[in-house]
């Protein structure tokens, strides 16, 4: 080796080459940077997408971190006592989830007049005790987390409210009701992916898989709703909110009242505390 060569391999790092590998591109700089900021998802949605490292680094860290932050028992839940372990459909999906009402279209069982457009959301109230109405008598042994329904606005004729939920099921590979759409022999969709991993559906209406409480816990008509679940565990579906009279609207604001007093409520990130 040459005394140029000899001097230049010893020579120092430039400032340039050093910034690649320090600063914002830093993973306990970018967490602790996150944090100062609460893990405002449509921020680290903005941050994911400047580059090809930082995308790499949200998807290896910054998306668990802000599903940990958010709705710690939940994920602790679904992952199995290791949050920082592997989620199946990754942790982006479950990120989307939280934060994110798909909107929907027509489908085969529903029809609605038009699109409606998806959206964030601040908060969501996700609940194992709304998800167990949505299994049947069979598949009670299933853990399924899923929200209250997102409240859309209807045109044309039609007087019940448009609503839009969405859910998470623990483990659903070894789940009972995988077991039971594979036992029906039920076909996966050809035209609905999942909105949040983009993983082919099965349609819960066409396997016969929707119990009656169902449209019970949701408020809505007998009938009047469908949803869909991915290979990976998503839920999501849409239902006809029967308008509340006036008696019925001041009856659930004061259990509404009582829940919040009485309830086991998580304030910071606005999801039950039956997580």
């Amino acid at each position: 080796m040459s005394r140029e060569q000899r001097l230049k391999s010893n020579y120092p790092p430039s400032q340039g080459s050093e910034s690649s590998e320090s600063g914002i591109l830093n993973e306990s700089i970018l967490v602790l940077l996150f944090k100062t900021i609460e893990w405002d998802v449509q921020t680290l949605c903005l941050t994911s997408s400047v580059n090809r490292k930082l995308r790499a680094i949200a998807e290896r860290v910054l998306w668990r971190e802000l599903c940990v932050y958010r709705a710690p028992r939940m994920v602790d839940t679904l992952a199995n006592g290791t949050p920082h372990g592997r989620f199946c459909g990754g942790w982006q999906a479950l990120a989307k989830l939280m934060f994110f009402c798909c909107g929907c279209e027509s489908t085969r069982n529903f029809k609605v007049n038009q699109p409606s457009p998806g959206h964030f959301v601040e908060t969501t109230r996700f609940s194992k005790t709304s998800g167990r109405s949505f299994l049947t008598k069979k598949c009670r042994g299933d853990l399924l987390y899923v929200s209250d329904p997102c409240e859309h606005p209807t045109t044309g004729e039609e007087d019940d409210q448009l609503g839009i939920y969405r859910g998470v099921f623990k483990g659903f590979t070894r789940s009972t009701t995988r077991e039971s759409l594979i036992g029906r022999q039920a076909a996966l969709e050809d035209r609905v992916r999942c909105p949040y991993c983009g993983a082919r559906v099965w349609s819960m209406t066409t396997a016969r898989l929707v119990p009656k409480s169902a449209a019970r816990r949701l408020g809505s008509h007998d009938g009047g709703l469908e949803y869909f679940v991915c290979v990976n565990g998503h839920l999501h579906g849409t239902c006809w909110l029967v308008p509340l009279s006036s008696d019925e609207d001041k009856t659930n604001s004061d259990d509404e009242d009582n829940g919040s007093k009485g309830g086991n409520i998580d304030t910071q990130t606005g999801m039950e505390g039956d997580q």
